[in-house]
């Protein structure tokens, strides 16, 4: 067979081997959360409080779709003209057109150009944070944030740019194969390094000072079977008002990390109950079953890079003689912006249910609903979510179930619902 048919092959294969992970280990079940309970449940929230969340996302819905819009117009315009292409070789032309200078160079200015168009929303969105209450930072603070993220992204990236153009280069027919392998790789890879190297970019950790709060946290992840190397404070509070927690790192690197502004915030209990929602993430294997999931797809996303590379008209309105070569970067950019709004709300459905149960996980381990659900409606409250969204907005991108779903799963909880 050519190598084109094998990358067909291959991406079949990758397409079954990612439906039968999501078969097997997504949880398609959900608790009972019955629509009775989540009225009932908003009525009991402050109703001030409901009405400023739900102005704040108001408020800030143009921003949040006014930059997926231009964003994708921006890559539009960049990837299916030649102006992309031109921009990539302009960057290399110093250097007499080296593929190296051109995939390095031309791919950071792509992305540095979309970045600086999409600016002002990304602006915009913060003074409405400002504004609500819920940033803390000052421009300084917001700008040192965007350039650090900047950092990071231009050292993966540029990583991945260098490695990706060297094997299109070195083995024109076969990159596919190699390409898929090194981005299951990255991703796997990724899982582990990130909450050791990157975190720390972004917020200082201290430890948390012994006491009753941590006794009780180390005790509920023994408890629970999960070992954890040390309970952690971010602080959160030199950027933001909201209030979460996780437990972060694989293995070795396992750790409860808490947001300061949830130590302030929250009772000890509800501290509590909400570091048993993601203790039930780490024994459920969540964050490995989205690196799976994640590398499987990431694998098939650079064997249908390769087979899009037969489409001529897709090239040629891109300026570009073929996917593997750098003048092409804005096309594939074009493509995984693309993809990633498409697949967007099948993302966030798996998330929901990942999340229910990790929802179910916190209410059996604790056996304390009325917790649960006091600090579901803190949550909100706090970090002014509207408990009950619309629903075409709930189904495209919410990673959660919302408030009410949250607080009714509890009183069902409470009744021996299961």
């Amino acid at each position: 067979m050519t190598p084109r048919w094998w990358a067909v092959l291959t991406l079949g294969t990758l397409a079954v081997a990612l439906l039968a992970v999501a078969l097997l280990l997504i949880p398609w079940q959900r608790p009972p959360a019955p629509r009775t309970d989540q009225v009932a449940a908003l009525a009991t929230l402050p109703q001030d409080r409901v009405e400023r969340a739900r102005e704040f996302r108001s408020t800030l819905r143009p921003a949040t779709w006014g930059g997926l819009a231009l964003g994708l117009v921006v890559a539009l315009l960049l990837g299916l003209t030649p102006l992309g292409a031109r921009l990539v070789e302009l960057c290399g032309r110093p250097f007499d057109g080296h593929w190296a200078a051109q995939a390095l160079l031309g791919g950071f200015a792509v992305v540095l150009l979309a970045d600086l168009l999409t600016l002002p929303i990304g602006a915009w969105r913060h003074t409405v944070l400002v504004r609500y209450g819920l940033s803390t930072q000052g421009w300084g603070g917001w700008a040192a944030d965007l350039a650090r993220s900047y950092a990071v992204s231009a050292v993966i990236g540029g990583l991945v740019l260098l490695g990706f153009y060297a094997l299109t280069r070195f083995a024109p027919q076969w990159w596919w194969a190699f390409g898929a392998a090194g981005a299951a790789t990255l991703v796997a890879l990724l899982s582990f390094v990130v909450p050791v190297l990157v975190e720390p970019v972004f917020n200082r950790f201290t430890p948390m000072p012994d006491g009753p709060l941590r006794t009780e946290l180390m005790q509920l992840a023994a408890r629970d079977g999960v070992p954890v190397r040390e309970v952690l404070v971010a602080d959160a509070s030199r950027r933001t008002r909201a209030v979460n927690a996780y437990v972060s790192g694989l293995g070795p690197t396992r750790r409860i990390v808490v947001y300061d502004t949830l130590l302030e915030e929250a009772t000890p209990g509800e501290v509590t109950s909400v570091v048993a929602h993601e203790l039930g993430h780490a024994k459920d294997n969540d964050v490995l079953i989205g690196t799976v999931l994640g590398a499987l797809g990431a694998a098939a996303a650079v064997v249908t890079l390769y087979l899009l590379g037969s489409w001529t008209g897709l090239l040629r309105a891109a300026g570009a003689g073929d996917i593997g070569e750098p003048r092409a970067i804005a096309l594939v950019l074009a493509v995984i912006t693309v993809a990633g709004l498409v697949s967007s709300p099948a993302q966030a459905f798996v998330s929901r249910r990942i999340e229910a149960r990790a929802d179910a996980h916190a209410l059996a381990l604790t056996g304390d609903p009325a917790t649960f659900e006091a600090m579901q409606a803190r949550l909100s409250t706090v970090n002014l979510g509207d408990p009950d969204p619309p629903r075409w907005e709930y189904l495209y991108g919410a990673t959660h179930p919302s408030t009410v779903e949250r607080m009714a799963a509890a009183r069902a909880y409470a009744r021996g619902e299961r």
